[in-house]
C-alpha cells in the first residue's frame, strides 16, 4: 500500500541535540477528558525538565470538540455527540473511530521558538504522510487544516478537507495537534459546520477509495515524522 518514494518535506524542525521523541499508540478508544489530563500533566513535565517529548496516536469516541474561536451556530447538533471545550485553536471539529489522533507534546525551545514554523512543520507532516498513499494534501489560504482536491468526469472539481490541525503552545511546550481521517463516519461530521468552513466537505482515505487500515496509517506517520521532526522512541502509555 505504501508509495515507494515519498517527497521530501520542506519544513525541518528538528532538536538540536537530536534527543528522540518518545512515540505511543493506545489501542481502541481513549475518554477525551482522560486523554486531556494526560496531555496536560505531560506538557508540564516538558517543561519543567523532567520529562521528554511525546508524540500520542489513539482513537476517541464520537464527540465534538469547541476551540477558542468556536461559534455556537456552528454546532448544529448540540445533543448528537458529547461536547468538549478545549484550549486548542480553531473552531468546532469531530472526533471519533477510523480517525487517527495525534498529540504532540513538543518542546520549541529544544526546537526553533518560532510557532509558524512548527505549524508549517505540522502540515508538511501530514502532506509527506498523504504522499506514502499517492495522494495530494494541499493547504489554502485562510482555511487551516490539510484538503485535497476531487475530480468528477463532468463536474466541478470540489476541494475536501482530510486532516485537521489544532494546537496550543504553554511555556513553549505544544499539545493537541493533528487528526487524520482514515475511515471515520463521515456523517457524524454534519452535526457541526466543520472548523467553520461551510462551503467544502470533509473526506477519508477511505472515502477517496484507498483501503487504507490504521496501521498503515500510523506507519506513514511515523516515517514522515521522523523525516521532519527526528527520530522516535516506541512508549508504551497506560491511561
Amino acid at each position: 500500500m505504501l508509495a515507494p518514494k515519498l517527497n521530501a518535506p520542506k519544513a525541518e524542525f528538528f532538536r538540536a541535540d537530536g534527543r528522540p521523541v518518545e512515540w505511543a499508540v493506545s489501542p481502541g478508544l481513549t475518554p477525551y477528558a482522560a486523554a486531556v489530563a494526560v496531555m496536560e500533566a505531560r506538557a508540564a513535565a516538558i517543561a519543567a525538565g523532567e520529562a521528554g517529548e511525546l508524540v500520542w496516536l489513539l482513537e476517541h469516541p464520537p464527540l465534538y470538540t469547541a476551540g477558542v474561536s468556536a461559534k455556537a451556530a456552528d454546532l448544529i447538533e448540540p445533543d448528537r455527540f458529547p461536547v468538549h471545550q478545549t484550549g486548542r485553536g480553531g473552531q468546532f471539529t469531530y472526533h471519533g473511530p477510523g480517525q487517527r489522533v495525534a498529540y504532540v507534546m513538543l518542546d520549541l525551545s529544544a526546537r526553533r521558538r518560532d510557532v509558524r514554523a512548527f505549524v508549517a512543520a505540522l502540515e508538511a507532516w501530514v502532506i509527506d504522510a498523504l504522499a506514502a498513499f499517492n495522494v495530494k494534501g494541499e493547504l489554502r489560504d485562510g482555511r487551516v487544516g490539510v484538503w485535497v482536491e476531487r475530480k468528477t468526469p463532468g463536474l466541478e472539481p470540489r476541494e475536501d478537507k482530510i486532516a485537521a490541525i489544532g494546537v496550543k503552545l504553554r511555556k513553549w511546550v505544544s499539545f493537541h495537534g493533528i487528526s487524520l481521517n482514515v475511515e471515520p463516519d463521515l456523517d457524524h461530521f454534519s452535526g457541526i459546520v466543520p472548523c467553520g468552513i461551510t462551503e467544502h466537505g470533509v473526506t477519508s482515505l477511505v472515502d477517496l477509495g484507498l483501503p487504507v487500515t490504521m496501521d498503515e496509517a500510523d506507519a506513514a506517520l511515523r516515517a514522515s515524522f521522523e523525516r521532519v521532526f527526528g527520530t522516535v522512541s516506541p512508549l508504551t502509555l497506560e491511561v
